[in-house]
């Protein structure tokens, strides 16, 4: 990442003599100051371990500076990234900006020239994030490039067209690589387009695609006849990288056609999976199948949390279904499966030993059938964030329901960005039957699910959760309002009208001894698109593109 600046170091100092930070590093708080990767640290807690903002002055957070990302075209769904006293941010169209993670200044920005094609995609021009890693900034674009820049000034480095974008639906990038020592790992969105999805290796420091992974597997038992030509698939989100076994991890998107699965009656992979991959070479080590022949779009694409407990090393993972997989780390043998939520009727239970779906739903042609919880999934695509202080694990729920109705669809759409979904939309979203409150932030043990305490919502959250050291955790609602809560006891301890809701991650970094949250304000995405059918109080919403940063008064 560079060496310390000199500011940065003194920063160090005062930091240490201002806020309680162990000296001797532990697990997720490793590098304290900065926001480094997309979920802070390789074993994606989104935990940071700074303190200075803490529960006793919590009262007195107060803005320290605004800045404004540009386009608003479907709002701002990044997680920044801070290094040394800088923040690396990405907004729509894929503009990168490096600012002052002090005043929020702009050192540089770089907007790419993006294939006229991308208006036509079903995927916008937004982005989820950037990667920082060999003295480079590193995005993936929407028409399916991987570009490097300098990290000090911005200049283009190297590009490389990775996919055949005017010729491959799907075929782009809305989320940022994941650096893998010297390797950098792209997936593709895939999913709800006619397209196998793919995961990319590439050299870092030049840009040579060295290997690529199809999540299709090429197998007629997986996938009868040429069902897997348009297969879907896809990894759209980040995945994790274990230094410790030279592993990159990746959840994969839902297979093709989403609702109808008549023609392909195999297991579909290696979709609804997770799959662990050699960074270097691209070779499957494991994988592990969480929704066989997915037919209610509850694809796999979520963070992966690694864990050492009681001698395991273990993955935590959830997919849109709501059900989050224990894993053994090293092969993806089950350790233990759980809910996040009992409001589930797209199957009866999961078999906790062997992970098979018992008693599936499955959707009759033609016809509208209640499925619990809805195509946006027990939870969104926003990470959850775990403590390790109290061992707590804080995730948005989404407790809501869709009507799904498969419809017959022409097997090649010839259209650009034609939908590949075997219906007419998304589904008709409804409120939970036995009239709940529709979502809500939990903190339950991740390895059991034993709920500590849970905040009810009539808006549910579709931000990325933050907790920290300071004993707080900081989560934002489509609506704007941003809450601080007490990790242990779920007391709302703050709250602060952003102006618009909160679709990305926030962060929490330090400079010259002073703690900042930084958040990302602009509600946008599909969400907003479709939630006001449910939610009546955001059919006008406003739309922005802003990061908003807070410390405390000096």
């Amino acid at each position: 990442m560079g060496k310390l600046t000199l500011a940065a170091s003194l920063g160090l100092t005062c930091l240490l003599s201002a806020a309680t930070i162990a000296l001797a590093e532990s697990p997720g708080t490793e590098d304290p100051n900065n926001w480094p990767q997309y979920n802070r640290t390789t074993n994606a807690w989104r935990f940071s371990p700074l303190d200075q903002i803490n529960k006793d002055n919590i009262s007195k957070l107060s803005v320290a500076w605004i800045a404004h990302g540009g386009d608003i075209t479907m709002g701002i769904q990044e997680t920044p990234l801070v290094i040394d006293g800088v923040v690396f941010s990405i907004t729509s169209g894929n503009r990168v900006a490096a600012l002052d993670a002090k005043t929020g200044r702009e050192f540089w920005s770089y907007q790419p020239k993006l294939d006229p094609l991308t208006k036509k995609v079903l995927f916008s021009p937004y982005s989820r994030g950037v990667a920082v890693g060999d003295g480079k900034v590193f995005i993936g674009t929407v028409d399916g490039r991987g570009i490097a820049l300098d990290q000090k000034t911005g200049k283009e480095v190297w590009q490389v067209q990775l996919t055949d974008f005017p010729n491959c639906h799907g075929c782009n990038f809305t989320s940022p690589p994941v650096v893998a020592g010297d390797m950098l790992t792209f997936g593709s969105t895939a999913g709800e387009l006619a397209t196998q999805g793919k995961i990319y290796g590439v050299e870092a420091k030049s840009g040579k695609k060295i290997w690529e992974f199809n999540t299709i597997k090429d197998d007629p038992k997986s996938w009868p006849g040429e069902s897997g030509k348009y297969g879907g698939g896809g990894a759209w989100m980040p995945g994790t990288y274990d230094p410790e076994t030279s592993t990159v991890y990746y959840g994969t998107g839902n297979p093709g056609k989403d609702f109808i699965n008549s023609e392909r009656a195999g297991d579909n992979l290696y979709t609804d999976s997770i799959v662990a991959l050699d960074p270097k070479t691209g070779q499957l080590k494991w994988h592990r199948q969480e929704i066989k022949q997915d037919v209610w779009d509850y694809d796999s694409p979520y963070e992966v949390l690694l864990f050492k407990k009681d001698g395991k090393d273990l993955i935590v993972h959830m997919n849109k279904s709501g059900y989050v997989f224990v894993l053994n780390k090293n092969d993806g043998s089950i350790d233990n499966i759980w809910p996040i939520s009992d409001l589930k009727n797209f199957v009866k239970d999961i078999d906790r030993k062997t992970g098979e779906l018992i008693g599936r739903v499955e959707l009759p042609m033609n016809q509208e059938t209640l499925i619990c919880p809805s195509t946006f999934g027990g939870r969104s695509w926003n990470s959850g964030a775990y403590n390790p202080k109290n061992g707590l694990w804080y995730n948005n729920v989404l407790d809501f329901c869709g009507y799904l109705k498969p419809i017959a669809q022409k097997d090649d759409p010839k259209d650009y960005g034609t939908g590949h979904i075997g219906a007419g939309d998304f589904g008709r979203l409804a409120m939970a039957p036995d009239g709940r409150k529709p979502g809500r932030l939990d903190a339950r043990d991740p390895f059991t699910g034993k709920l500590k305490w849970t905040h009810e919502m009539d808006v549910p959250g579709f931000a990325s959760v933050l907790t920290t050291g300071g004993g707080l955790v900081f989560n934002g609602d489509p609506m704007g309002i941003l809450r601080a809560f007490d990790a242990d006891t779920g007391n709302v301890l703050w709250s602060f009208n952003t102006g618009s809701g909160m679709r990305g991650g926030m962060v929490s970094y330090a400079v010259d001894g002073e703690q900042y949250i930084l958040v990302p304000s602009g509600w946008g995405s599909y969400a907003a698109l479709l939630l006001p059918a449910l939610f009546p109080q955001l059919e006008n919403a406003p739309a922005a593109s802003a990061l908003i940063a807070f410390k405390l008064p000096k």
